[in-house]
């Protein structure tokens, strides 16, 4: 017996077992975690697409008292410690500073996630009559998996310019009193040919046409009456003719709210999650600085899932030329080297969700390195596919300074890889500041289902999150 506990005292100070989140909550903290992702799940419904999530991040940006970098520059506002700044870039992307105690030409700490999903977007030139019915025609953006997306309740969301130049903004499928559109399915029945057919190619990208419409207007001498009947209609509703589709950016998403999931409603169900979740919680993680001694920066970005390429991504100069214009503020004599320091000293969590351990599809994972949901926020040393090709791949120091942070600041964390070393892979924004010499390293929530129309995340691995981004904010 008493060598049974000496080796069980061994085995407790040598080995290690990440814990369940909700088993480290009081109740009380249990009720917090519940309110915060109330409010979380009003914001993925305030924003389905990159534009709507950017200005409602704005809306409640400028309620905590940030503002526009245009203001500073002009000399309207003096910038100095505890300064709250917002630049936003194209209705599509925004970034938020909290100015420290030093000056920013050391360096910061950012939390940078996207705010872009995959979906399906309009053509063009989308609408067409077929058979009496009257389709949008798509073409879908980002990693999805084509027939998850038929025989499934759609919205239509996205700014129209008119032939004057004015925006006029659309939403369809997401009121109670709105119809919803759809993609059609083959019946079963005769499914012979489609269901001989791999995942991948038994819906072609081409067949991803939007229902929109099937009652006729006119009369014999009028061609395409059905669409004829949906131009009316948007008309009427939007003035919007069928030009204006070609000077528009139009997005179908999933009709309908986030959920709680479960019987216990410890999880939600959502369209966004990737990477929504990780954008607000850095969100909420800035609104709660106070007296930071590193300017502290969030980052919500555009088309991380295409490759964060254009300049609303994060491969864009803006956020660089964003620093530099804050730094010529504080240094008179500002030349380009303040910006590669400030660059060079910067730590970065890159805020994206990672793969959970699914127990229903075992052989893509490797179990024992892989997060699991409830188990708090999920550290990813380096992502990449195979050969961990296209990774940023974090160094042990900065690793373990995080996981310091962590541990000094009671967050229930884990670490974790992107499935089976061949089984394939995936990326983030994490190599792009790597590449201008931050220290960075992906940290975000675990997700199940993730790139389906409706993701599902473990409420305490939001809360986790928020926390850990607040901590490593502060540090």
């Amino acid at each position: 017996m008493e060598n049974s506990t000496q080796f069980e005292e061994l085995s407790k100070s040598l080995t290690h077992s990440f814990k369940n989140a909700w088993e480290a909550l009081s109740e009380e903290e249990i009720k917090t975690c519940f309110a915060f992702n109330e409010d979380y799940k009003h914001f993925l419904n305030k924003g389905k697409t990159e534009r709507e999530s950017a200005n409602e991040i704005l809306r409640l940006a400028k309620e905590k008292g940030f503002k526009n970098i245009d203001l500073f520059l002009e000399g309207k506002e003096k910038l100095q410690k505890g300064s709250k700044v917002y630049a936003m870039n194209r209705d599509k992307s925004i970034v938020l500073f909290v100015i420290g105690e030093k000056p920013l030409k050391e360096g910061m700490n950012v939390v940078g996630a996207h705010i872009d999903v995959p979906r399906l977007d309009l053509k063009p030139f989308p609408l067409y009559e077929d058979s009496d019915m009257a389709f949008f025609k798509t073409h879908y953006y980002g990693g999805i998996k084509k027939y998850q997306w038929t025989a499934m309740p759609l919205a239509l969301h996205g700014v129209v310019y008119n032939k004057n130049n004015e925006k006029i903004e659309v939403v369809i499928g997401e009121d109670e009193s709105d119809p919803i559109l759809a993609i059609t399915d083959l019946l079963p029945h005769l499914a012979k040919d489609q269901s001989s057919k791999t995942l991948a190619e038994g819906i072609d990208g081409e067949t991803l046409n939007v229902l929109v419409g099937h009652m006729p207007i006119g009369d014999d001498k009028t061609k395409d009456k059905v669409k004829l009947n949906v131009l009316k209609i948007l008309s009427e509703k939007y003035d919007i003719k069928e030009e204006d589709f070609l000077s528009a950016e139009f997005e179908i998403v999933p009709a309908g709210k986030a959920k709680d999931l479960g019987l216990d409603r410890s999880m939600i169900s959502a369209y966004g999650h990737d990477d929504r979740v990780c954008s607000y919680t850095g969100l909420l993680a800035m609104f709660d600085l106070d007296n930071v001694q590193t300017t502290a920066c969030g980052m919500f970005m555009d088309k991380e899932e295409v490759g964060s390429q254009g300049n609303t991504g994060s491969q864009s100069r803006y956020f660089e030329n964003i620093v530099a214009e804050l730094i010529a503020l504080q240094e008179p004599n500002y030349n380009d080297l303040f910006l590669r320091r400030c660059i060079s000293n910067t730590s970065v969590l890159s805020g994206d969700v990672g793969a959970a351990y699914d127990p229903n599809y075992a052989g893509a994972y490797d179990k024992k390195n892989s997060a699991h949901i409830g188990k708090g926020v999920q550290l990813v040393k380096y992502t990449g596919a195979r050969g961990k090709g296209g990774c940023n791949d974090a160094n042990a120091e900065f690793l373990g300074e995080v996981r310091k942070i962590f541990n000094d600041n009671n967050i229930v964390w884990q670490i974790g890889e992107l499935g089976k070393v061949d089984q394939g892979g995936g990326g983030t924004i994490a190599y792009i500041l790597a590449n201008s010499n931050a220290e960075v390293v992906d940290c975000g929530v675990p997700v199940l289902s993730m790139h389906a129309p409706y993701e599902v995340v473990s409420k305490v691995d939001v809360y986790m999150t928020f926390k850990a981004y607040r901590a490593f904010l502060n540090r």
